[in-house]
């Protein structure tokens, strides 16, 4: 293992209600934003008796957890206080803006990151490389930026030269490679032994596919090739609702039925200044289909006909996946106004926004009590989710554009590289890690 690649060790330790910022007035304006129903029992978001749960499939650890793509991890916990234990160094060094990808656990304890420059790299839960597989990519070409399903003793993952890769959790090799398009942005989705693929082609087009998992024999391709126009969108399958749903680039929702793969409907949303992108994750809850578009808003579409339910506006863009938490019947997503939004799932009314000080691109997770989220402003974010109030924040060089998981007790996120291509005359800096936080001691 090189240099480069050995994760340097870096005890660092970040306590409860630390200081956000020590610029005049940003401490207090954060606190006063922190959790806007305020301190009382009372105005915490209220706990929900419900019986729905994300359906996850076993032995498989995919992006956002469940098929329904909620982000929800009720049994894990999120630390008082963390210590960063070590660092994977250059795990990204391209320029390309889009979320990064996230860590994903292995069957016996290890953890695989993917990174901008095209690697998979899996290490030991202490940091020690196991392997490290290259795909067909670099960071000129954008890499990898979807994050890989593991199941069957494999990783399966798409890349920028549009192939998805099925490779051994185990060694590294390479069992088999598909080329599905131009490039893949976007997370595959695993259920039944098959992988549902969203794809890009460069004219812009796009297309869904469904594929073998024990071979990479293309199963299904949408026939009119949906979604069209660059689809970075990660597509969700709802099995109650009978519905696999995906975004794209040309603003609109997409929906077939599942598991038989008829177009059903789509969805358009508002054309302002853009063409609505939907560029984020897609989440299915309760017959609804949540998103988040360009347009600024934050959509609940019917999953029966596409038909909107309700719409939250931003600030901004979204460009954030949704996370759910069914015992708070509550929707958490970004948006590049800063905000973290805790959101109604029936009403889109808001409950609590938490301010950072640059977009939010990145997917939140959920965890028994708190929310990890990360920003552009370089924090990975710990809150309180009933009421939005701070826990602690980890500052980074680079901007956190990653979803941050808790596996086996200890968080793994990444961040893009600091300053991959200065604007204005600055140092270059491509060295963008991946982290394991430890609670601290």
């Amino acid at each position: 293992m090189t240099d480069d690649s050995h994760p340097a060790r870096d005890h660092r330790t970040y306590g409860r209600r630390r200081v956000l910022r020590t610029v005049g007035g940003a401490t207090a304006a954060t606190v006063a934003l922190a959790g806007c129903l305020g301190d009382g029992e009372d105005d915490l978001i209220p706990e929900t008796e419900t019986d729905r749960e994300g359906t996850v499939p076993d032995g498989v650890a995919q992006f956002r957890r469940s098929l329904e793509r909620w982000g929800y991890y009720p049994d894990a916990s999120v630390p008082d206080a963390v210590e960063q234990d070590w660092r994977l160094d250059r795990l990204n060094t391209g320029t390309h803006s889009a979320a990064k990808a996230s860590a994903a656990p292995l069957p016996d304890g290890g953890v695989v990151f993917p990174g901008d420059t095209g690697y998979l790299v899996a290490l030991d839960a202490d940091g020690e490389e196991r392997w490290r597989t290259g795909t067909d990519t670099g960071p000129d070409a954008r890499g990898i930026h979807g994050t890989p399903a593991v199941a069957d003793g494999r990783v399966y993952v798409g890349a920028y030269d549009g192939v998805l890769y099925a490779v051994d959790a185990e060694t590294g090799d390479i069992d088999w490679e598909t080329k599905l398009g131009g490039s893949i942005g976007s997370s595959p989705l695993y259920h039944d032994g098959r992988l549902v693929m969203a794809v890009e082609y460069p004219d812009p087009e796009g297309s869904t596919f469904v594929v073998n998992a024990e071979d990479g024999e293309i199963v299904w391709e949408d026939p009119e090739g949906r979604p069209t126009d660059h689809p970075h969108s990660t597509p969700a399958v709802d099995l109650e609702a009978g519905r696999l749903v995906c975004g794209s680039n040309d603003g609109l929702l997409y929906g077939w039925s599942y598991p038989d793969l008829e177009f059903e409907w789509s969805f358009e949303t508002e054309s302002n200044d853009n063409d609505g992108e939907i560029k984020g994750p897609v989440a299915t809850y309760d017959g609804g289909a949540y998103f988040g578009s360009w347009d600024h808003h934050v959509y609940r579409v019917n999953l029966e006909d596409g038909s909107e339910d309700w719409s939250f506006e931003t600030g901004s863009l979204v460009m954030s996946g949704p996370a759910i938490d069914p015992t708070l019947d509550t929707v958490f997503v970004g948006s590049h106004d800063g905000n973290l939004y805790a959101l109604d799932a029936q009403s889109g009314d808001r409950h609590w926004s938490f301010p950072t000080d640059r977009p939010i691109t990145g997917c939140p997770t959920v965890y028994d009590d708190r929310v990890l989220v990360g920003s552009k402003d370089g924090g990975l974010y710990a809150l309180e989710k009933r009421s939005g109030d701070l826990v602690w924040e980890v500052d980074n060089d680079g901007v956190v554009t990653s979803t941050p998981r808790v596996i086996d007790g200890a968080i793994y996120y990444a961040e893009r590289a600091p300053n991959p291509d200065p604007e204005d005359g600055g140092e270059t800096d491509t060295d963008g890690g991946g982290y394991k936080l430890v609670a601290a001691e």
